[in-house]
């Protein structure tokens, strides 16, 4: 269920505001006001059913009478109503639709309804999807540039990273991430990289392909989430020009998050890469981690950065070799209302071992494509 269908007619509380989209007029606000609705339950049948049927899942348009801007949501579809963070179904009924870039139709009810009806409401809302398993939307953490989360996404990603000193190069990712069922998703990723020779020319192109599987193994209500994740890195770069290894390579890491408080969290990611033929390229141990916090613009409802600093540590597993760790701070912004296209900066800057190491000036943009088009909610 996508966040614009579930909210944008999940608290309409009168046909007559659905149809001329005004706001509800001060005698709707007082008889639903003064109403003595306990449970979220009791609220959803006395003010949604009309639309959205005794179930949850909409009302036929032989019963409705008019031709609603959209479909009705299914809030029994554990695929949707699992996946976003009831904070922000509660700022569109709070504030209206168009706070996330939907309808206006879609009034705002703070008057109409107080925090704590919404708060049951969007409650109940949830609990109508009655499978056990599927990570609740608040483990979504916010994507740091390096650190790989746990949660499993519908998302493209676009990286690149450029050196700031010791030699011009500039590289990236194109990523794809498809979520299938409650705990699951496939990756893959189209890595690239260009080289400034000593002649100041520019040479480069497509890397080893990867293709990657993704297994939630652990969901804790809001607070914890545990994933792992194996990838075969595929030789299809030409490392002749810079651009590959030459080797197959396997990849296996584990992905943990935590929330710690509702606004701020901590990431990690740790793992191995295993070439295929060490004599070539050498097997390395990794360890990533994020830790950052999330602020919102007018309270809950508005546009979100978050602030984060990760800290990466990677070792060629050959005897004696040092431990190199790096530092990256940055920052991930929403570019738009609906939250669903998203930039994050940082630098990432050797901590130790600096000779021959470069300091990088880093950055993602990121589509969420199962919230929408990349050109809605703007």
């Amino acid at each position: 269920m996508k966040l614009g269908c579930t909210i944008c007619f999940a608290i309409l509380l009168f046909i007559p505001t659905l149809v001329f989209g005004q706001q509800p007029t001060p005698s709707q606000q007082a008889s639903t006001k003064g109403m003595k609705l306990d449970t979220g339950e009791e609220i959803f049948k006395a003010s949604c059913i009309g639309c959205h049927g005794q179930n949850g899942t909409g009302q036929p348009q032989t019963i409705l009478g008019f031709e609603p801007p959209g479909t009705f949501p299914d809030f029994t579809d554990c695929n949707g109503s699992t996946r976003e963070r009831t904070a922000d179904w509660n700022a569109i009924i709070h504030e209206g639709g168009a706070i996330r870039g939907f309808s206006d139709i879609m009034p705002s009810w703070k008057e109409a309804l107080t925090d704590e009806q919404i708060d049951k409401l969007t409650g109940y809302l949830r609990s109508l999807c009655e499978e056990s398993g599927w990570p609740l939307g608040e483990l979504n953490l916010p994507r740091a540039l390096f650190t790989e989360k746990a949660f499993p996404e519908d998302e493209w990603v676009l990286t690149s990273a450029g050196n700031l000193n010791n030699g011009g190069e500039i590289s990236g990712e194109l990523i794809w991430e498809k979520r299938f069922g409650r705990r699951n998703q496939l990756e893959f990723a189209a890595p690239y990289s260009f080289i400034q020779g000593s002649n100041k020319g520019w040479f480069g192109g497509i890397g080893d392909l990867v293709m990657g599987y993704k297994r939630v193994l652990m969901a804790h209500g809001t607070s914890s989430i545990f994933s792992l994740q194996g990838e075969l890195i595929v030789p299809t770069g030409n490392k002749a020009r810079g651009v590959g290894t030459g080797v197959t390579t396997f990849e296996t890491f584990g992905s943990f998050g935590q929330t710690l408080t509702r606004t701020s969290f901590f990431q990690i990611q740790t793992g191995f890469e295993l070439p295929t033929d060490t004599s070539k390229v050498s097997s390395v141990y990794y360890w990533k981690s994020a830790v950052g916090k999330t602020f919102t613009q007018n309270g809950r409802v508005g546009r979100a950065w978050t602030p984060m600093v990760e800290f990466i540590g990677e070792r060629d597993m050959v005897a004696g070799a040092p431990m190199n760790w790096d530092i990256v701070p940055e920052v991930q912004f929403t570019l738009n209302k609906r939250q669903h296209v998203r930039l994050n900066v940082g630098v990432r800057t050797p901590m130790n071992n600096t000779v021959g190491r470069t300091t990088q000036l880093a950055m993602y943009v990121l589509w969420d494509f199962f919230d929408g088009g990349l050109r809605e909610g703007w």
